[in-house]
């Protein structure tokens, strides 16, 4: 099966523009970004995919023993680079993608030329000194819950995540966009997602970064976008107005106006 295939990938804007190559978070897939990825077509070549297991990917590419963590994402990402022959390349990383995107980018550095991280954590897990923004029995409790009901889990959190209470419609879309993917890979997702702790691999980027860091963001708090700012040498951190964890939903204008600003 080739990489098109695999990652449902899509490719728009200028052919022999630098190449920007986005990645969604949990739960989602490439639509995520339709508010963000076409403002860049007019300057940059443009790629989506989506993570096996996701959107239009074929699920039968997936595999346990490849997925059991995150390094397994990030071959897809070097790999999606190599059959595309991408170089200079600014990959913008929702959620659990920032985080793919560090590891893809320690990898192979020559490849990079910015990272932009949206909403990322590299640990949700409380610990000595560190405020993930989780204790270990919330993490486990919300994993014992999605293992018993996905559906009921992803209509509950969903909207949590989204946050934009006055704007129902957002937590809606994400809802389903939970709730389309398929449960037997979310859940397995979901427990390398957020038991993952990658602390230790953010002083080994040598990529440039721009953080972007929402307001009354459950998921990715404000102490952890400083957290990663701290520790990502000549890294940015940029404040956004937007809240929650969604912003290229709930504030897409924002969002590009701050990676536009940044490449």
């Amino acid at each position: 099966m080739n990489t098109t295939q695999r990652h449902a990938i899509s490719v728009s804007g200028v052919p022999d523009g630098q190449p920007m190559l986005f990645a969604h978070g949990y739960g989602c897939d490439q639509n995520m970004w339709r508010f963000v990825a076409p403002e860049f077509d007019g300057t940059h070549r443009v790629v989506l995919f989506d993570h096996v297991g996701a959107g239009k990917s074929d699920l039968r590419a997936y595999e346990a023993g490849r997925y059991s963590s995150l390094e397994g994402y990030a071959s897809d990402v070097l790999a999606i680079i190599h059959d595309l022959d991408l170089r200079d390349v600014v990959f913008v990383g929702h959620s659990v993608s920032a985080m793919i995107g560090v590891l893809a980018a320690i990898r192979e550095p020559e490849r990079f030329a910015k990272l932009v991280m949206i909403g990322p954590s590299p640990c949700y897990i409380d610990d000595a000194g560190y405020a993930g923004g989780f204790g270990k029995a919330d993490i486990e409790e919300m994993l014992e819950s999605l293992d018993s009901n996905y559906l009921g889990w992803s209509s509950a959190i969903a909207p949590v995540i989204m946050g934009n209470p006055d704007r129902p419609e957002l937590g809606e879309e994400l809802t389903n966009s939970f709730c389309a993917t398929d449960p037997a890979i979310a859940k397995k997702f979901a427990h390398v997602t957020f038991m993952s702790d990658n602390r230790h691999d953010l002083p080994k980027l040598r990529t440039p970064a721009l953080i972007l860091q929402c307001t009354d963001d459950v998921i990715a708090p404000a102490a952890v976008g400083a957290y990663v700012h701290e520790h990502l040498e000549g890294s940015t951190l940029v404040a956004m107005n937007a809240t929650g964890h969604c912003p290229n939903l709930s504030a897409p204008a924002e969002t590009v106006a701050a990676i536009k600003a940044y490449i």
